[in-house]
């Protein structure tokens, strides 16, 4: 049998099929509230670094710690990240995830829950630094107006500067979710059943691993291409709204 023709047979007649969905379910699951994780601490953490601290010690001491956190998770390897969070976090802290089951074929492991949060701490370092920058972007002057109608400052903040940085920030936090996508695939090393680690399977059951390590790349090719098809489309919708409200 051609390399093909045995990856045909494990993939459909052997449901090889069944094993990639749930591990592109996971990738998925990863991915999605891995990013959902990391911009809600990453934008609370640019906020904090964002307030005037006029040597005020409270301002100061928070912006320290959100730069020691982003050191520290800027400075060392997602894989490291992720089993320390499997292997020591949670153990010391006595926790555990049991499974949630979707349906007789598909469940979600607690090592699953485990990746999505150590993938949301690490997106949070990261997306800290972007909104950051969204926010730097956005003219001082419309923070001024917001506290000179008599907003306070994490009001005027959350209603008039954040929603207009996320604007600004879409492509990069598109990059982002693409790099958590692709990242996931060092999942496998805490047993999670990710798209990565679905193929390996498939692969070292025949021993035959060119067709699915290159059916691999062409599954994340083709998740890439689809989250950039997303991203200009919202990009193009943020830019006739702008056009919209320029025109009024």
């Amino acid at each position: 049998m051609s390399p093909w023709e045995i990856f045909v047979e494990q993939f459909v007649t052997l449901q090889g099929y069944l094993t990639v969905l749930s591990g592109l379910l996971n990738t998925v699951i990863i991915a999605v509230f891995g990013l959902i994780i990391g911009f809600v601490l990453g934008s609370f953490f640019a906020v904090i670094k964002s307030v005037p601290s006029y040597k005020k010690p409270i301002p100061i001491i928070l912006q320290k710690i959100v730069d020691i956190y982003v050191a520290v998770f800027r400075g060392t390897p997602m894989v490291v990240q992720l089993l320390i969070v499997h292997f020591i976090l949670f153990p010391a802290m006595g926790v555990s995830f049991g499974s949630i089951i979707l349906s007789d074929t598909f469940a979600i492991q607690g090592v699953v829950i485990e990746a999505v949060i150590a993938f949301g701490l690490n997106s949070a370092a990261y997306v800290s630094e972007i909104m950051r920058g969204g926010i730097n972007s956005v003219d001082k002057g419309q923070l001024e107006a917001g506290r000179a109608l008599g907003l306070s400052y994490p009001t005027a903040m959350v209603r008039i500067v954040v929603p207009q940085a996320v604007k600004n920030i879409v492509p990069t936090l598109g990059n982002e979710f693409i790099a958590l996508i692709k990242d996931t695939s060092v999942a496998g090393l805490i047993s999670v059943i990710d798209l990565t680690r679905a193929f390996q399977n498939i692969a070292n059951s025949t021993y035959e691993f060119v067709v699915p390590y290159l059916m691999l790349a062409v599954f994340y090719l083709v998740i890439v291409i689809l989250i950039t098809m997303v991203i200009k489309l919202i990009e193009r919708r943020f830019a006739k709204s702008d056009r919209r409200v320029s025109a009024k």
